[in-house]
């Protein structure tokens, strides 16, 4: 018959089971084989019932005492052996956050692009909008609108991209110059008008200087008032504020394009530094862009009157003035996907073009 004694000695027997168990299956051993279903005190437990009311008040409170003091040991060592794992996992997966983080490959701005975003600055300081418009282009906006003649080198395969004509029979093509923009902005809109068209282009071309596609931007003044004046001071300010210099010189060259009359060449002092170009120093004179007073055939095409309105229009070759700008002598580059180069001559897209802090 079971006395006090034995279970003093399954006390002390489990007890130091419980502490010697080294981790969570040798304690969860511990635990079955004491309070497990078929565990030692589990079946003293059941004992209970065949002893006396008498021994049932003695040995009752003895056993749950017995079953209360295992469980909260084996829940306290439980609670200790899953701290020591935890200190243990620690120092053996320890990171030393010391160390540098590893490099994560980052983006940046394309030259075209961050030129794009200081010319949208630069003229939007300026009072101009920017206005954009399709890539494939019917004949009438892209040549007969801007005063080009029928038998003009530009309307030939060799000069432009020509696709399929469209279901009416007009005739398609891949725009060659941003200009179809101005006059969709002056067929839909009243004046006054002061816009910048940016955008890609396409002409059949490919060397070091020239590329199949590549990017303009053109703008457009009309009001009543405008004069060639308003074309010379806008475009110097231009040059200055994009270039990064108060010291301007140009001259204007006699030219000619369909859709400007008077139309001229601008041209700015400069020397070579590098692969850059300085303006504002040096002997060398450099042709930056193309202008002239809109011709009066551009404005009554676009349903205006000449007699009333008149203005100013200019071109310039955006991929260019990036590579004057900062220094790149081939414009292939700029189309091939090159990671190294973009990282090389590539901005930061944090770092917004601003006149306040500086354009680039």
């Amino acid at each position: 018959m079971t006395t006090l004694d034995d279970l003093a000695a399954l006390d002390t027997r489990y007890m130091a089971a419980i502490d010697a168990a080294g981790d969570i299956p040798a304690l969860e051993e511990v635990r079955v084989a004491a309070l497990g279903k078929k565990g030692e005190v589990s079946l003293k437990m059941r004992d209970l019932g065949s002893m006396s009311p008498d021994e049932r008040k003695v040995f009752g409170p003895a056993l749950n005492g017995l079953k209360d003091s295992l469980t909260r040991a084996i829940e306290a060592k439980k609670t200790a052996l899953e701290a020591d794992a935890l200190n243990a996992a620690l120092a053996s997966e320890r990171v030393d956050i010391t160390l540098p983080a590893p490099r994560e490959p980052k983006g940046s701005l394309h030259p075209v692009s961050q030129v794009m975003e200081e010319l949208a600055v630069i003229f939007a300081d300026m009072g101009f909008a920017v206005a954009e418009g399709p890539d494939v282009e019917d004949d009438f906006h892209n040549f007969t609108a801007l005063n080009f003649p029928a038998d003009h080198p530009a309307r030939d395969t060799h000069d432009t991209f020509f696709m399929e004509k469209g279901e009416d029979g007009t005739a398609r093509l891949l725009r060659t110059h941003t200009s179809p923009v101005q006059i969709r902005t002056l067929m839909n809109s009243e004046p006054p008008v002061r816009i910048i068209a940016p955008g890609r282009v396409y002409r059949c071309d490919w060397d070091q200087t020239h590329t199949p596609m590549f990017h303009q931007v053109e703008g457009l003044v009309i009001d009543k008032d405008t004069h060639m004046g308003h074309l010379k001071g806008c475009l110097i300010d231009f040059i200055a504020a994009f270039f990064e210099t108060d010291e301007v010189e140009v001259r204007f060259r006699p030219h000619h394009f369909p859709f400007t009359e008077p139309s001229a060449e601008m041209d700015v002092r400069y020397e070579r530094v590098g692969d850059a170009v300085k303006v504002g120093s040096g002997d060398k004179w450099l042709e930056i862009l193309g202008c002239g007073m809109v011709h009066p055939n551009v404005i009554r095409a676009c349903g205006l009157d000449p007699d009333v309105y008149q203005g100013f229009a200019f071109g310039m070759g955006v991929d260019r003035l990036a590579m004057l700008k900062y220094g790149m002598s081939d414009l292939r580059p700029f189309f091939e996907p090159d990671p190294r180069w973009l990282s090389h001559y590539g901005f930061s897209p944090l770092l917004q073009a601003n006149l306040a802090t500086g354009l680039s």
